[in-house]
């Protein structure tokens, strides 16, 4: 009888086990593996102690935690993120990734979690330029092969090359240009940071943009529609606002 019951107790102990490891496996397929690049401020950077952190990495994780999933942040580089994401080495990518047409025929989206357009920058006592139609035969910093720089190309300014964005403003400071059309994130970012700095927003006809996650159109509808009802919940809540506001001044994850 002892001995039945010895058999009958180490089999209980085996069969817990056994539950316990697929309970422990379940919970590891609810790992959410995220590409990003960990180098795109404010997005997506390594804070000076070296821990990944940005608008993107917070947002990620507090839909990751809502959804009932961990989350894993895979590093690598822009040009490799979706060849990352086809063979499958993450589920998704958060690296302010436009939504648009031809990658939506590619790929699946969440719902966006970041609204921007493109700004004209001036300095704050330049009068002179109200709207985007004034920079007719002013002087604009600008990328010659950005979508901004053609902008202005089709606005009728006369085109000062730059390599990016800090020169372009630069430029506008030291007034050796009237302005610069640009990513209204990235103005809202370097005013955060330059709370003193001399220049002012104007709005106009520019496209606006989204960017959502990515996944694959092989990735489980499930997983998407879990982070689509996480996104929901945390813009009602407010927490992306809250996040929002602490990158950027201002809530950029409402239309």
């Amino acid at each position: 009888m002892k001995k039945l019951f010895a058999v009958l107790t180490a089999l209980l102990f085996v069969l817990a086990a056994c539950g316990s490891n697929e309970e422990d496996t379940k919970k590891d397929s609810k790992t959410l593996t995220v590409g990003t690049e960990g180098t795109y401020a404010p997005f997506t950077f390594h804070d000076k102690e070296g821990k990944l952190t940005g608008y993107d990495v917070e947002v990620t994780e507090a839909v990751a935690k809502k959804a009932g999933y961990k989350v894993k942040f895979v590093e690598t580089q822009w040009d490799s993120m979706f060849s990352g994401l086809n063979s499958g080495r993450f589920d998704t990518v958060a690296n302010q990734v436009g939504i648009n047409e031809e990658r939506k025929d590619k790929y699946n989206f969440s719902k966006p979690y970041t609204y921007s357009e493109g700004v004209l920058v001036v300095r704050k006592n330049n009068d002179s330029i109200q709207s985007f139609d004034d920079v007719k035969g002013k002087k604009l910093a600008q990328t010659l092969t950005s979508n901004y720089g053609k902008l202005a190309k089709d606005k009728g300014a006369e085109i000062t090359s730059v390599e990016g964005f800090n020169q372009a403003i630069e430029m506008v400071l030291s007034n050796r240009v009237e302005g610069t059309f640009n990513d209204k994130l990235s103005v809202l970012d370097y005013q955060k940071q330059k709370k003193a700095a001399d220049i002012k927003l104007i709005t106009g006809d520019a496209e606006k943009s989204q960017s959502g996650f990515v996944f694959t159109k092989k990735t489980d509808k499930k997983v998407i529609e879990d982070i689509n009802k996480a996104l929901d919940e945390l813009h009602k809540d407010g927490t992306l606002t809250k996040i929002s506001n602490k990158w950027f001044g201002e809530d950029v994850s409402k239309a």
